[in-house]
């Protein structure tokens, strides 16, 4: 039940999507909050920390993903009648990957514009390539909340599509999210 089937996902799928799908929520959360802090907040730096940390961490989820997705089966979609609509979900997943892309490579080059690393959870530091381009911290940082914005409107699409299978279509489409299929 690790594995993905051809009728279903398996648990570390099941684990990376929803791991992600908080952490992506709770960042975004977190930097609505941090937008408001000012440089003498009690929290400015605690917050801007752990929201680098997190999303640190959020790349290495993704790198996981799409590598667990390469390796693995991918299970057959619940209606195959449904051409257009299976073609659509599967660029609307390409966009959602590119533009978390985005948002991660522009939060890294916010954060390390100053030439300095980035400490993750006080375990290590990921170091800084330097600034590449003039004025690049409000730049990435125009890019991050844009990028930020588009993502969370397209999962929140994302999530309104899989309730529209589950009480509309009535088919599996989500309940195949949220347990892992055993065996064919």
């Amino acid at each position: 039940m690790l594995n993905n089937t051809e009728h279903g996902y398996g648990w570390m799928h099941i684990a990376l999507h929803w791991l992600m799908a908080i952490a992506i929520f709770g960042l975004f959360g977190l930097g609505l909050y941090m937008v408001d802090l000012s440089y003498y907040d009690s929290w400015y730096k605690g917050s801007a920390d752990l929201h680098k940390s997190i999303g640190l961490t959020l790349a290495l989820l993704l790198v996981l993903r799409l590598l667990w997705r390469l390796t693995q089966v991918r299970p057959q979609p619940v209606d195959s009648s449904l051409i257009w609509q299976n073609r659509f979900a599967h660029w609307v997943h390409i966009i959602l990957y590119l533009v978390l892309v985005v948002i991660l490579i522009s939060g890294y080059l916010i954060s390390t514009a100053d030439g300095r690393g980035i400490e993750v959870f006080s375990l290590f530091s990921v170091p800084s390539l330097g600034e590449f381009v003039n004025n690049q911290e409000d730049i990435a940082g125009m890019v991050h909340e844009n990028a930020a914005w588009s993502l969370v409107i397209l999962a929140g699409l994302h999530a309104l599509a899989a309730l529209k299978h589950h009480f509309i279509n009535r088919d599996q489409t989500l309940v195949r999210m949220l347990k892992a299929k055993k065996g064919d």
